[in-house]
């Protein structure tokens, strides 16, 4: 797989204790190793070891050879010859060999290295992410997905990886092109292809992109600009006909930048950020052209390879790269990110626990949980995407529903093969019975109403003798509310939200008596459990926390339609006084203006802020402004009432 090929720079001590007559082939590949020749190597180590001439550091360099150039079954074999002479050893062998296990679905050993991974060295992130998630499997089980992944009649017996979509075309890298080869696995350098979208929605008529992008060594993994003028690839460090190394002498991958020029790509410039020490690799764009994600092994990276951010300023010019962090880099190789068009963030790694080599895993609404500062929530994909091989350029269409993806799995028609499939439509069901809390009876005619996230009435029903409701057709990994209603039974709400796998969903709500309490001067905050409104600092706009409280006021109200309700808004004795009683003000009108954009006549709502003139315990602050009482104190005062004035 490519990520192992081209974005890893291994250093090996090689050492050899075998017989006298396998030492010029030792010499030889030992030349090739130095190399990253694997291919080679593993052929003279192989014949060697064939012999019967074995020793740790032999077994170390076959297996890593096998390893490094994908070939994990080969791998396994020997990592586990290597492992039953000797454990002792650097604990990366033993990550090695729990990955190669994995190819062949021996998950159960795999596990076992795993944990003697995690043991040997528990600052790994690697081996972290396993202990925390040993049930891993059924995780994974439990988000895959009933779809068929087909492989493209573009592909080729050599590698073809790394799509993306430019107008009606499908760009995608490839070895097809022949030239000069590649030492490390004996095929031509890489090109980049584009293939045209056909009538019936499959894609042929592959031609090689111009000279001006496509050179001698490698290129690969293409984005563009929303406005199709510029594209962003990657390169070995090759410019104006010179080709760099590092200080060790490797030749890293660089990210170069081409504009549209008459129909043809040109005037091929680096990216700032670029450097002859370290790799810059496969490039995204987000919908709104305002940031690129990259993988890169920069100073500042966790492992081998970790993803990057960096911005795309409004003159086109790059900012400065930001590592993403904890959250989604480990101590191994992150990697292909790709973002769609809803911020979701996919990128492949062998750091978090998955199927095999390298899984696809998704951070849903990534570019707006990041932006808010909220929580990412890694998932891995699943099947049929990630496979006990390599899986990586992940890359879908929503709009259009087409998907594509790489991997080397078995079955393919050469070394990495592009997939191809369909975003599948995902319906849910949810249904339930209405009982009632305490004896467990059915409520006949209860009135079920399903709503959006945002309080939005979808359907509703009205249940029969059984008491049973349902939905269909729901939208999968979207925010739902059920809301319950019934004559004499205070109403309930339940929210929740869809799996992305289709299944039918159980709600079985229970009411109880009355709504407790509940009478002309009743406080519907106090009744209800809401202890204020929240707004930002200094605002008195409606934030979506306070919809959540506020959509229980609204349930009440349409429940008793002649009820009127007083809304009261409530500070600390903090800041100064007219600021307060202002600030409460505005809050008070904007709760009473919400509860009327859903649907409350305006007549059954009055509203007024009273700022800090009627704290309910000793904590004011005059006439210095300042006051002794803890912070639990002052909360006491910042409260939001809805008194009841008539039924």
């Amino acid at each position: 797989m490519k990520t192992k090929r081209i974005l890893s720079i291994l250093a090996f001590s090689f050492i050899f204790t075998i017989g006298y007559a396998q030492k010029g082939k030792v010499r030889q590949a030992k030349k090739e190793y130095d190399n990253l020749a694997y291919v080679k190597t593993s052929e003279i180590l192989l014949e060697v070891a064939n012999n019967g001439y074995k020793s740790v550091d032999l077994l170390q360099k076959l297996a890593n050879s096998f390893y490094f150039n994908n070939q994990m079954k080969e791998a396994a074999q020997w990592y586990g010859e290597l492992m039953a002479m000797s454990e002792d050893m650097d604990p990366e062998y033993y990550f090695r060999y729990a990955q190669a296990l994995k190819s062949v679905e021996n998950y159960t050993e795999s596990d076992k290295w795993m944990k003697k991974f995690h043991e040997a060295d528990r600052s790994d992130l690697r081996g972290r992410a396993f202990a925390s998630t040993v049930d891993y499997l059924s995780m994974i089980d439990e988000a895959s997905r009933d779809f068929k992944v087909y492989n493209m009649d573009i592909n080729t017996d050599v590698s073809d990886f790394g799509t993306t979509q430019y107008q009606d075309q499908l760009v995608f890298a490839s070895a097809r092109g022949g030239g000069k080869k590649y030492k490390w696995n004996e095929q031509p350098f890489l090109d980049l292809f584009t293939a045209e979208k056909q009538e019936d929605g499959s894609y042929g008529n592959v031609t090689a992109l111009n000279d001006q992008v496509n050179s001698k060594f490698h290129e690969s993994t293409v984005s563009f600009t929303p406005d199709d003028q510029v594209m962003y690839f990657t390169r070995n460090n090759y410019y104006n006909k010179k080709y760099k190394s590092s200080e060790d002498g490797t030749n890293r991958l660089k990210i170069f930048k081409a504009t549209l020029e008459d129909d043809t790509w040109t005037n091929i410039e680096p990216v700032h950020f670029n450097s002859d020490e370290y790799s810059v690799a496969h490039p995204t764009i987000n919908l709104k052209g305002t940031k690129m994600y990259f993988a890169s092994d920069m100073n500042g990276t966790l492992g081998k390879s970790d993803i990057f951010e960096v911005d795309i300023n409004a003159d086109g010019t790059l900012g400065e790269p930001v590592n993403l962090g904890t959250s989604i880099n480990t101590e191994g190789h992150e990697t292909f990110p790709f973002v769609n068009s809803e911020g979701d963030l996919f990128f492949s790694s062998n750091g978090f626990t998955g199927l095999g080599g390298l899984d696809v895993f998704v951070i849903r609404e990534f570019e707006k949980r990041r932006a808010l500062n909220q929580q990412l929530i890694l998932e891995n994909v699943g099947r049929p995407i990630n496979s006990p091989m390599d899986d990586f350029g992940y890359y879908e269409n929503v709009a259009t529903k087409e998907g594509f993806f790489t991997s080397n799995r078995d079955g393919g028609k050469g070394d990495d093969d592009i997939y191809s499939f369909s975003i599948p439509d995902c319906e849910q069901i949810v249904e339930g019975i209405v009982k009632d809390q305490e004896t467990d009876e059915l409520i006949v005619g209860a009135k079920v109403t399903l709503l959006d996230a945002d309080g939005v009435a979808l359907n509703s029903q009205t249940v029969g003798n059984d008491a049973a409701y349902m939905f269909e057709k729901l939208e999968c990994e979207k925010e739902y509310l059920i809301r319950i209603e019934a004559e004499d039974y205070e109403t309930v709400e339940e929210r929740f939200t869809t799996p992305k796998k289709r299944q039918k969903l159980v709600i079985n709500p229970k009411l109880e008596k009355d709504v407790k309490g509940i009478g002309q001067g009743t406080d519907l905050a106090e009744t209800l459990g809401i202890p204020i409104i929240y707004f930002d600092y200094d605002k008195y706009d409606i934030r979506y926390d306070a919809e959540v409280e506020l959509q229980k006021v609204l349930a009440v109200m349409n429940q008793y339609p002649d009820m009127v309700v007083d809304i009261k808004s409530h500070t600390d004795c903090r800041g100064k006084a007219e600021y307060n009683e202002r600030l409460s003000e505005n809050r008070a009108q904007a709760t009473r203006d919400y509860l009327v954009s859903k649907g409350i006549d305006a007549s059954r709502l009055t509203a007024k802020g009273y700022g800090e003139s009627q704290l309910v315990n000793d904590c004011g602050c005059e006439p210095t402004n300042n006051s002794d009482c803890t912070e639990a104190q002052h909360q006491l005062n910042r409260r939001s009432e809805f008194i009841i004035v008539k039924m």
